[in-house]
C-alpha cells in the first residue's frame, strides 16, 4: 500500500476555473513544513542525538543510508524509512517472494509454488510505541516509560518481517513462510537477493483462499468441457461467450469436501444477447447442472445434467446502464450537487498517518481484511493524547443462504476466508464513489504467480458534512447556537462475485467512532418452472426468483482504552436497563434505571444483543477516572442485528460456531486473529477460531481487551432490488462513556457564514421571539 502527496481528487463534478484543478496536490496535508527544523528526517536525526544508544534489539548491520537503483531489481533504503505498521511495499513483496522461491529444494518445488498472500507480519506492540516515540512523526517520547537516568532505547528499530502463505500446485499443500527484509537488494530470481527466511512449515488438512487466477482458469475449463456444452445446447445456448461460470468454494459439508483436494462447485448462468455494455447475466441462472472442478490439476471430476430447467425468459428489467433502465428512460430533473472546500481538507497525512480535528491514526491494508484502522488516539488539550485502540478491522463475513434446494443451500459464502476481502477491492479512480477532496491510498497485493499487482486509489479519506451536531435555543432571549457535525471517512468497496460492499470507519468530532457497512450488486437468483412457487425467496420476475439469505460481519476490535503500550487495564462491562419493582421506590411505577455486570471470563462474556432492554458493552479503563471519579471508558452501541435463522445443526455452521454469539471477548493474543481460524476454505474441524479459544475461559477481569462484534442483516429480497440492489446499511457505534469531562464537541466554532448571518439579523430584529416581545 502506498500513497503519494500528488494524489489528490476533488468531486468529479466540479468544473470551476476558481477552485483548484483536479491535478493540484492539497497543500499542508504533510506534518512537516518548510521550517527545517520541523523536516521529519532531521528531526528523527536530531532526536537520536539526545537518546542513549542501546543496541537492545539487534539486527544485522543495516544498509547504507543512501543505495543505488538498478533497473529491473526494486531497492529499499534503511528499516526506519518504514514504520512498522505500514503494509508492505512492492519491493518489500518481490523480496519476499523472490527469497522463498530461491529456498525452493528443486526446479519443480520453485516452478509449482503460488503465492496467496504476502503480508507484513504483525509487529509487537512495543516495537509500535517505540516507533511513534523516536522514530517517526509526530514524535511522542512519553508512549515510554521513563526511568532513572532517562529512556535506554535501541538505535533503530528491528527489521521488518513478510508472512507468505504458500500453495503448493504439484503437491497440494499449504505453507507458511516468514522473511526477514533486512539488508534486501534484489528482488529477480537468480539474483542477489538478501531477505533471510526465518521459518517455514506446512499446515496439514487446509485449503488455502482461492485466487482470481483460479476463477478464471475455472470458467475456461468448464465452458471448454464437451457434456457442458451439449448441456448448454439442450438450452438453446451455444455461444460460450454468453455463459458465465462463478466458481464458488464447496464448504464443508462432507467427507466428499475434505482438504486432501482443492475444489470449486461452480454456479452457471448466461448473459442476453444484447448491445448493452453490460449485460446482466445473473439475470438468467442455468439450473439443473451439477460440476465439480478439482482446482488443483483444472479438471471436471464430476457433472450431471440432473434436470432440464428451461432458461428464464429475457426480463426487460434487467440491466442497469445509462439509458437502459425502466424502458430507456433516465431522469432528467436533478440539478449539479457540488461539494467545494475553498481552503482545502481539515485533514492531515504523513505517509499512513493521517491527522483530523482531534483523531490520528494509522491506515494499514491486507489482501484478507482490507482496511485497517491503527493506533487510533484522540489529543485531549491538557491530559495529550488518549488511546482508544490498537487495531480496527473487519476480519470475516459469511453469507448463508436459506433455501435448501439445490444449489442453493450450498451457497455459505466466507468470503474474506475463503476469497479475500483486500484482494477484491475496486480502483476508486474513475468514479464519485467518494466527494469533496479526497487522499487516495494505493494496495500492493502477490499475484498467483509472485508478481505484484497494484490497486490504485484503493482506500478513500474525506470528509463528509454529517448534519447538525448540537443546538439549543434560548426561548427566553430568542438567541441560538447551532454547530454543523462534520467527520472524517476512511473507506473501500470490493466486489465478490455478484454482491459490492463498502466498508467504512467514520471518525466524529463528538468522540465517536462508527463502523458502517454499505450493501449493494446484485441478488443471487434461482430460476422456475412455469407455474412453480418456492417459499423460500421472493419472486422478482417471470421464471426469476431471489432465495431468502443473511449477511453477517465480523469485527475485531484491540482496545486500548486510555492505556499506553505496556498497560492493560480495560475490562467490559455488560449495561441492561432494569424497570424498578413497584414498592416505596417506586410509587408512581415510572422508575427505571442501568444496571452494570462485570464480564470477568470469556464463557460469561459471550453475549447477544438485546433492544429490549437497550444492552450496550463498556470498555474502561479500570486505573483512570474522569472528574466525577467514574472509570473512563468507550462504550460499543449496537445497531439493528440478527443471528443465523438455521438450525444448530447446519452444515455451514461448523465452520461458522462464532456467529452463534454477537459479543465475543477475549485477551489479546497476537496468534487470534481470524474467528473461524485462518483456513475457513474446506475446513472440517467444528468450531475452529473463536469458539475454541473461548473454551480457555481466560480471566477478563483487567487486561489487553479484543472485542469481537458479530453483526448481520436479514435479507428477504423486495422487487426494488432488482435489477442492482439501492445501499442497505448496517453498523454499529463506538461512543465515549465518561472519557471526557463534558462534551468534546462544546468546541467546534460556529460557520463564518453562521456568525455573519447571526450579526446581520440581530442588528436588524433585537427582538424576534414574541413571547419575548410580549415580556
Amino acid at each position: 500500500m502506498a500513497t503519494t502527496q500528488e494524489k489528490t481528487t476533488p468531486t468529479c463534478c466540479i468544473n470551476n476555473s476558481s477552485k483548484p484543478s483536479a491535478t493540484e496536490p492539497i497543500k499542508d496535508w504533510k506534518v512537516s513544513g518548510s521550517d527545517p527544523s520541523l523536516d521529519p528526517v532531521r528531526k528523527r536525526d536530531s532526536v537520536s542525538t539526545l537518546i542513549r544508544p542501546v543496541e537492545s534489539l539487534p539486527d544485522p548491520p543495516p544498509p547504507p543510508n543512501t543505495i543505488s537503483s538498478t533497473k529491473g531489481i526494486p531497492m529499499m533504503v534503511r528499516a526506519q524509512t518504514s514504520h512498522p505498521l505500514d503494509p508492505l511495499s512492492a519491493a518489500e513483496i518481490s523480496v519476499a517472494v523472490a527469497t522463498v522461491r530461491a529456498a525452493g529444494a528443486t526446479p519443480e518445488v520453485r516452478d509449482s509454488m503460488r503465492f496467496v498472500e504476502v503480508v507484513r507480519v504483525e509487529p509487537d506492540k512495543q516495537v509500535v510505541a517505540l516507533a511513534d516515540a523516536y522514530f517517526f512523526p509526530p514524535f511522542q517520547p512519553s508512549l515510554i516509560p521513563r526511568t532513572k537516568g532517562g529512556p535506554i532505547i535501541p538505535t533503530k528499530l528491528p527489521p521488518r518481517r513478510a508472512r507468505l502463505v504458500v500453495y503448493n500446485k504439484r503437491s497440494n499443500e499449504t505453507s507458511i513462510w516468514v522473511v526477514e527484509l533486512s539488508e534486501v537488494h534484489a528482488a529477480t530470481r537468480g539474483g542477489h537477493h538478501r531477505g533471510k527466511v526465518i521459518s517455514s512449515k506446512v499446515v496439514p488438512d487446509v485449503q488455502p483462499p482461492m485466487d482470481a487466477v483460479e476463477y478464471a482458469e475455472c470458467e475456461a475449463v468448464v465452458k471448454d468441457f464437451p457434456p457442458f456444452r451439449e448441456a448448454m445446447k439442450k438450452r438453446g445456448i451455444e455461444d460460450m461467450d454468453l455463459v458465465m461460470v462463478d466458481p464458488w468454494c464447496v464448504g464443508y459439508h462432507s467427507d466428499a469436501d475434505a482438504p486432501s483436494r482443492r475444489l470449486a462447485k461452480p454456479l452457471i448462468f448466461c448473459r442476453t444477447e444484447s448491445d448493452c455494455p453490460i449485460e446482466n447475466g445473473y439475470a438468467r441462472p442455468v439450473e439443473g447442472i451439477h460440476v465439480l472442478v478439482d482446482m488443483q490439476n483444472m479438471v471436471v471430476i464430476e457433472f450431471e445434467d440432473r434436470k432440464l430447467v428451461h432458461l428464464p425468459p429475457a426480463d426487460p428489467l434487467r440491466n442497469y446502464t445509462a439509458g437502459e433502465t425502466r424502458g430507456g428512460v433516465d431522469r432528467s430533473d436533478i440539478k449539479p450537487l457540488q461539494i467545494v472546500q475553498p481552503e482545502g481538507p481539515s485533514f492531515r497525512v504523513n505517509g499512513h498517518f493521517v491527522e483530523w480535528q482531534k483523531w490520528n491514526f494509522r491506515i494499514g491494508f491486507t489482501p484478507r481484511e482490507g482496511l485497517i484502522i491503527y493506533s487510533v488516539a484522540y489529543v485531549d488539550g491538557s491530559r495529550g493524547r488518549r488511546p482508544v485502540a490498537h487495531r480496527l478491522s473487519f476480519v470475516e463475513m459469511v453469507v448463508p443462504y436459506g433455501d435448501p434446494n439445490d444449489p442453493h443451500y450450498r451457497k455459505n459464502a466466507f468470503d474474506a476466508g475463503e476469497d479475500g476481502l483486500g484482494k477484491n477491492a475496486h480502483s476508486l479512480k474513475k468514479g464519485c464513489d467518494c466527494l469533496g477532496y479526497i487522499k487516495y491510498f494505493d494496495a500492493h497485493f502477490t499475484n498467483f504467480a509472485g508478481g505484484v499487482d497494484t490497486i490504485e486509489n484503493c482506500v478513500c479519506l474525506h470528509e463528509e458534512d454529517h448534519g447538525i451536531l448540537w443546538k439549543h435555543q434560548d426561548w427566553r432571549t430568542g438567541l441560538a447556537e447551532v454547530r454543523r457535525s462534520r467527520r472524517l471517512s476512511v473507506s473501500f468497496i470490493c466486489t465478490v462475485a455478484n454482491y459490492e460492499y463498502a466498508f467504512f470507519w467514520h471518525f466524529y468530532q463528538d468522540g465517536k467512532i462508527e463502523a458502517e457497512v454499505k450493501l449493494t450488486g446484485i441478488l443471487s437468483l434461482g430460476a422456475l418452472q412455469p407455474g412453480e412457487v418456492r417459499k423460500y425467496g421472493t419472486i422478482i420476475a417471470p421464471g426469476l426468483y431471489a432465495p431468502v439469505h443473511q449477511h453477517f460481519f465480523v469485527a475485531r476490535m484491540d482496545m486500548a482504552v486510555d492505556c499506553k503500550p505496556g498497560e492493560a487495564h480495560n475490562q467490559v462491562v455488560e449495561m441492561n436497563v432494569k424497570v424498578e419493582e413497584p414498592g416505596k421506590s417506586n410509587v408512581h411505577n415510572n422508575a427505571f434505571y442501568a444496571e452494570e455486570e462485570l464480564l470477568k471470563s470469556e464463557l460469561q462474556a459471550m453475549r447477544d444483543c438485546n433492544p429490549l432492554n437497550a444492552r450496550h458493552w463498556i470498555i474502561r479503563n479500570t486505573r483512570t477516572v474522569n472528574r466525577t471519579g467514574q472509570l473512563t471508558g468507550y462504550k460499543l452501541v449496537p445497531g439493528s442485528n440478527c443471528l443465523p435463522l438455521a438450525g444448530s445443526e447446519a452444515k455451514f455452521l461448523r465452520r461458522a460456531t462464532f456467529l452463534k454469539h454477537n459479543l465475543w471477548v477475549t485477551p489479546y493474543a497476537h496468534d487470534e486473529m481470524y474467528p473461524g481460524g485462518e483456513f475457513p476454505n474446506q475446513n472440517p474441524r467444528v468450531g475452529e477460531g473463536l469458539a475454541t479459544w473461548v473454551k480457555q475461559n481466560r480471566s477478563l477481569e483487567e487486561t489487553d481487551i479484543v472485542l469481537w462484534y458479530v453483526f448481520g442483516v436479514t435479507h428477504i429480497p423486495r422487487l426494488e432490488d432488482w435489477p442492482v440492489m439501492p445501499v442497505d446499511r448496517i453498523g454499529f457505534m463506538l461512543m465515549p462513556h465518561g472519557f471526557f469531562n463534558c462534551s468534546p464537541a462544546v468546541d467546534v466554532p460556529p460557520n463564518e457564514s453562521d456568525l455573519d448571518l447571526k450579526d446581520t439579523v440581530i442588528a436588524e430584529k433585537p427582538v424576534q421571539n414574541g413571547l419575548l416581545a410580549k415580556l
